[in-house]
């Protein structure tokens, strides 16, 4: 899991620029991003501020007055999922760009400028998975980690773990750590020597209307708690709870149908 280090933040929280490949922000499109603020602020105890608006109406959410993550609203023209979508740090966003393509990646979004946060793009791997890419300037990326309502890791979910592997090893640098069995499918990436993604193929299990993704798992305190919450405020529970790696999860998806997890950290 990433943890914010480093100097103090544009919020005051502890924060730096990330090692290159590290998740330093995540975003979610939604068609009513109104609701979305709503569900998310009674959901986590988000509270939001505007901008940067590059992209659209876009706000930041804040916890205790610290960035966590973004909410934006999807161009009614375009035919896109409603998702969230995190953001890989880079040094050089334009030079990350050009290899994305290189290595069979795509570029649907920039490199452009986010008015003084900092530059971006939105692209996407072989397998489909959509993704970002920030260069910070102004703004470092999420600001707090390790506690309810924060961001606390990310997965690709996708048909099998090793091709897709290699491409963002190429793109980003990580250093691959591999579980692969009959029945089991998982690699972990490291950045700067630390685990701060991981995919997992799953095959068959992927959803047909889904295609492969990225998923972020936020910290919630009591899990049984969030998933009563979630369910009474119009959310969904994609996969009941279970016990991992990292404590107890479960698979859910907000009223619009953007899917995350809530995770309950093992102590």
């Amino acid at each position: 899991m990433t943890e914010a280090r480093g100097s103090a933040g544009p919020n005051g929280g502890r924060n730096s620029r990330r090692a290159p490949g590290t998740p330093c922000w995540v975003s979610l499109m939604a068609h009513g991003p109104a609701a979305a603020q709503e569900f998310y602020a009674a959901l986590f105890g988000w509270e939001f501020r505007p901008g940067p608006q590059q992209l659209g109406p876009y706000v930041r959410a804040l916890l205790d007055g610290r960035e966590v993550a973004g909410i934006g609203q999807l161009p009614p023209d375009r035919h896109l999922p409603v998702a969230w979508t995190p953001y890989l740090a880079s040094d050089d966003v334009d030079r990350t760009a050009e290899t994305v393509r290189h290595r069979g990646g795509t570029i649907g979004v920039g490199p452009l400028d986010a008015a003084e946060a900092g530059r971006l793009a939105i692209g996407s791997d072989p397998s489909g998975a959509v993704f970002g890419v920030w260069q910070a300037a102004a703004h470092l990326g999420t600001a707090v980690t390790g506690v309810p309502g924060a961001p606390a890791w990310n997965e690709l979910m996708t048909f099998e773990s090793a091709s897709v592997a290699k491409f963002y090893e190429s793109v980003f640098g990580y250093r691959q750590e591999a579980e692969v069995s009959a029945d089991f499918d998982y690699v972990t990436l490291h950045s700067d020597g630390r685990p701060v993604a991981g995919i997992h193929g799953v095959g068959g299990a992927l959803p047909r209307d889904r295609g492969p993704h990225w998923v972020t798992y936020f910290e919630v305190a009591d899990l049984a708690e969030a998933l009563e919450r979630l369910a009474d405020l119009g959310g969904h529970v994609l996969r009941p709870a279970r016990d991992g790696v990292r404590g107890h999860t479960a698979m859910v998806a907000d009223p619009e149908g953007a899917r995350f997890s809530l995770l309950q950290s093992a102590r």
